[in-house]
């Protein structure tokens, strides 16, 4: 079994290089080094050690992962020749992807691996930076950032920012969560003679010239506890601060059942939101649902029995089992493609469940309005045929639900006959694709706008509304609706 010693040429100059990684650099005669831009080569070269770099695959690849990639089959093709060893900057377990795809495949292609040691180049960065990283400390690779893994009340390190592309696309993605003019350190080489920290700000990043492959970015842990409220952890917390022992009395003294009536409160303002259009309303609106949502799992929690944990995990679990075309091998023509697997997929996790008898029309959920109610109710039947085979039908059963109204002599029987209206109607709006909820909310809306415009008239001529006829009030409507 052929060999591939892996070496770490540590994080500075050769001063500070271990005494045996510098004996077998002098005397290695197959010596392959991922990139030679290092201090320590340079003084290696002034004393005739000789190597092969892979510099030239950086030049001529598009990305990151596959210039690893070649670097990694060169490196197999190479040690069919003999062993060989490969130096790399730092430490060779720090930072280092050509290095781990080495330990992934080593074994498949026959060939032993030994890894030796070599400094990274994390304690010089905390010895310059004069950081203790127990405090909270995350290391990040510039090439695969992304906002959402990053921890900003922890040091954070981004090694690999190679050159202003790269610094550019580290800063984009940094200003998703930090202030334009957050300010950050560039460090260079740090541990060498070359070290230097340039301070600037976060919209500077990528302006500064002296970018290399020993450049890293150091971003300071977040103060300012503002910044963090569009932190999801933050929130949590806040929730959990409102419902502990020192937080608010109302807060403290809500129960599931106490909050079921501004869950429905809330949704009714987003429905509001959408219709009037209005987004930083929708923001305003959209928070207070996810209010509700973190109080119910909070009292979850206090009481032991789930936390948002489960909440997250249920909804994340679900729309991956229920999106095989998105996260799986199945394929979809179309949106009703997609609607019928959903319904498949549902009826298969309910299936065995429970053994008493379950109506289709139990998919629609008790606590929805009655209009909507009856809309799901009505649509589930028509998927067994139960339904009218066109709308003349349903202008006779509304004429006949009238009717019976009309003749009602009750007040019980009134309630259920002025029902069967509704649903009539709700059944006319389904055959003309008409939301009814939606319908009367769109009339709601322009009564309200039309009778306020009568109350301004009233104001407008310093009036008493008993002291107007109805005549005069109608012929505010007729102005509002021709201005409205």
């Amino acid at each position: 079994m052929t060999r591939i010693t892996v070496i770490g040429l540590g994080a500075g100059d050769i001063e500070q290089l271990p005494l045996g990684i510098y004996k077998k650099l002098k005397e290695v005669k197959n010596l392959f080094l991922r990139t030679k831009g290092h201090p320590v080569v340079t003084d290696l070269e002034k004393e005739g050690m000789l190597y092969k770099s892979f510099d030239e695959i950086y030049e001529s690849t598009n990305n990151f992962e596959e210039t690893y990639r070649k670097i990694v089959d060169q490196l197999f093709e190479e040690v069919k020749e003999g062993e060989l060893i490969y130096a790399v900057p730092g430490h060779p377990l720090v930072a280092e992807k050509t290095v781990q795809l080495l330990l992934e495949e080593a074994v498949q292609h026959g060939i032993s691996l030994h890894i030796e040691g070599g400094q990274s180049f994390l304690d010089p960065m905390f010895t310059a930076l004069k950081i203790d990283p127990v405090e909270g400390f995350q290391l990040v690779d510039a090439t695969s950032l992304k906002k959402e893994e990053l921890q900003m009340r922890h040091h954070i390190i981004i090694t690999q920012v190679y050159d202003a592309f790269t610094a550019s696309e580290v800063k984009l993605t940094l200003m998703e969560k930090y202030p334009d003019d957050y300010e950050v350190k560039i460090v260079e080489a740090a541990g060498s003679k070359e070290e230097k920290i340039t301070e600037v700000k976060l919209y500077e990043l990528d302006r500064v010239l002296e970018l290399n492959n020993l450049t890293a970015v150091y971003v300071p842990p977040v103060k300012e506890e503002e910044m963090l409220y569009h932190q999801f952890d933050k929130l949590r917390e806040v929730i959990a601060v409102l419902r502990g022992p020192n937080g608010c009395p109302w807060d403290k003294k809500q129960t599931h059942k106490s909050l079921k009536k501004y869950l429905v409160e809330e949704t009714y303002e987003v429905l509001e939101a959408i219709d009037n259009d209005e987004d930083d309303h929708l923001i305003e609106e959209l928070g207070d649902i996810l209010l509700q949502v973190m109080l119910h799992a909070q009292i979850g929690e206090d009481e032991g029995f789930f936390s948002v944990d489960d909440v997250i995990y249920a909804v994340t679990e679900k729309m991956i089992r229920r999106h095989p075309h998105v996260f799986g091998d199945i394929n979809v023509k179309d949106e009703a493609e997609v609607l019928q697997n959903w319904e498949e997929i549902k009826r298969k996790e309910k299936a065995g469940e429970q053994e008493t008898f379950t109506s289709r029309l139990d998919k629609a959920p008790q606590g929805l309005p009655g209009l909507y109610q009856a809309y799901e109710f009505q649509k589930e039947a028509a998927k067994i045929g139960f339904d009218w085979p066109d709308v003349q039908p349903v202008w006779a059963k509304i004429k006949e639900e009238i009717e019976e109204f009309r003749q009602a002599d009750s007040a019980d029987e009134q309630l259920k006959e002025f029902g069967d209206i509704l649903f009539a109607l709700v059944n006319l709006a389904r055959f003309y694709s008409i939301d009814p909820e939606e319908a009367v909310r769109a009339t709601n809306r322009k009564f309200y706008n039309r009778f306020s415009y009568i109350e301004q008239q009233l104001e407008k001529n310093s009036l008493n509304p008993k002291d107007v006829t109805l005549e005069q009030l109608d012929v505010w409507w007729e102005e509002a609706k021709k201005k409205l």
